[in-house]
């Protein structure tokens, strides 16, 4: 199996997860631009460390397994795992806290007293 094969595989939960959740949740634009602020941020610390931990050789891929494409030294593939974090955390955040339940209706006013009646 390849990398990208191995993060496709990992990536369909956390995005069902996000799916399941914007939908029950109804989640809105506001939750996802959020949530890909905390993606994008993500992602750059992934490729930044993991390019120095590549540079200083901690660890290395099977080349044939890659897609090809990299960012500084890292793969793409490696992005699927900060993507599914990012999408996932959030996500169970959501469906984990209680329901927000509409606010109870005002009680009635009480009648006008009217003068002569009791």
């Amino acid at each position: 199996m390849t990398y990208l094969g191995l993060a496709g595989l990992f990536l369909l939960p956390p995005v069902l997860l996000a799916a399941v959740a914007t939908h029950r949740r109804r989640l809105g634009l506001r939750w996802w631009a959020r949530t890909a602020v905390v993606i994008v941020v993500l992602l750059a610390l992934t490729v930044v460390f993991d390019s120095l931990m590549i540079a200083a050789d901690l660890f290395r891929f099977h080349a044939p397994a890659l897609a090809g494409p990299t960012l500084l030294r890292a793969p793409v593939e490696d992005l699927a795992w900060p993507l599914a974090a990012g999408l996932a955390l959030p996500a169970l955040w959501e469906l984990a806290r209680p329901a927000q339940r509409p606010a109870p209706a005002p009680p009635a006013a009480p009648a006008a007293h009217r003068p002569g009646e009791r």
